[in-house]
């Protein structure tokens, strides 16, 4: 559908090129009869320059395709009604740009959930970070081995203790075992303390956008979903969903700021030189998960009991939740994951999610 979107919308820009041409007498189309004037022809450039910008950020940049196109529609309509008797076929192409071009725009409308995802990120990073002293060998002495090990695997002694963190990922996500695959952008901003993450996701569902948005702030997380921006079809909220992103939360700090690992307040119990159980609570939910290494320090795994699986955000499954780590990628100076998302499911392990971090910042400046 995308590509189909893409051949129509830069078909159209070329179209549009022959008013251009027509008007500076580049060349004669039997297709357009009319005189065009020369202002006029500009008009006909314009249209088809924005149609063809529109058609390169569908694969460059997605998410921004719709303004170009928005404003290439207006402007191309204008110049279809000057010249009617011959153009008029083209307001049939217009709308079929429209429709796709207002549901990507409504994406960021003021009341999307993108929007209140900037809006949040912005608050909680409306104070600039606090020049933080650097993780010391001493910060390390309370862990058990395995996971001093891991620390130095993640490179994060001599580093600044880590006030907040952005990611941006690509990845993909399933529903279910049998379903296909759906393509994923994410954006992560978290902030350490007092803990806050907020995640959202922009995935094609039903042929159309659909943006999903988990908010953890305080002692309260919610997960909703819509599709194109305006049918709200997951409202997810209460203590399962609380106790559910603290898991994702505590996920987080092991594979994504590792740093944050030195907090005192988490209860470490060693089972074996490669595994450790951990006891995380964050503002009255308390979750438990069990870390596995490799010798190098490497973590292979990330394996909880205390997350719940829901499908329409109202009934809830607690089941056995996991992160495996296949490898290591450097992205920005820092050590990441290469990790998916896995439930136990009865039939088997099921993995519903991968994710690659394609950039991460520490320590962010509020914007």
């Amino acid at each position: 559908m995308k590509y189909l979107l893409i051949v129509i919308v830069a078909v159209h820009g070329l179209i549009h090129l022959m008013g251009f041409a027509k008007a500076f007498n580049l060349a004669s189309f039997e297709q357009l009869r009319v005189p065009i004037a020369q202002p006029l022809g500009l008009i006909w450039l314009a249209a088809a320059l924005l149609f063809l910008l529109s058609a390169i950020l569908l694969v460059a940049a997605p998410n921004w395709w719709w303004a170009p196109a928005l404003g290439a529609i207006l402007i191309s309509q204008l110049v279809i009604v000057a010249a009617w008797s011959d153009a008029k076929f083209g307001t049939l192409a217009n709308l079929i740009v429209l429709v796709p071009a207002v549901i990507a725009g409504l994406g960021y409308a003021p009341w999307s959930y993108r929007a209140q995802y900037e809006r949040d990120a912005a608050t909680a990073l409306a104070a600039a970070p606090a020049q933080a002293a650097p993780v010391t060998e001493a910060d390390l002495t309370h862990l058990p081995p395995s996971v001093q090990r891991y620390l130095h695997f993640a490179g994060v002694i001599g580093q600044p203790r880590i006030v907040n963190y952005r990611l941006h990922f690509h990845g993909a996500l399933r529903s279910g075992p049998n379903d296909a695959w759906m393509p994923i952008e994410a954006d992560q901003q978290s902030v350490v303390a007092p803990a806050e993450r907020l995640f959202i996701v922009d995935a094609p569902m039903f042929g159309l956008p659909t943006t999903a948005y988990h908010r953890y702030s305080g002692p309260s997380a919610t997960f909703v979903v819509r599709v194109a921006s305006l049918v709200r079809v997951v409202n997810a909220h209460g203590p399962e969903m609380n106790r559910s992103e603290t898991v994702t939360l505590f996920n987080d700090m092991v594979l994504l700021a590792p740093a944050t690992l030195i907090d005192p307040a988490i209860v470490w119990e060693e089972i074996d030189p490669q595994t450790v159980r951990a006891t995380f609570t964050n503002q009255g939910n308390t979750i438990a998960a069990v870390l596995t290494f490799a010798e190098n320090g490497a973590l292979t795994n990330f394996v909880s009991d205390d997350r719940a699986r829901t499908l329409d955000g109202t009934t809830y499954e607690q089941i056995r939740w996991s992160t495996p780590v296949s490898g290591w990628r450097s992205v920005n100076g820092h050590t990441m994951p290469d990790a998916e998302a896995r439930w136990q499911l009865p039939g088997g392990e099921f993995t519903y999610a991968r994710f690659e971090v394609v950039h991460v910042a520490y320590d962010v400046a509020g914007r």
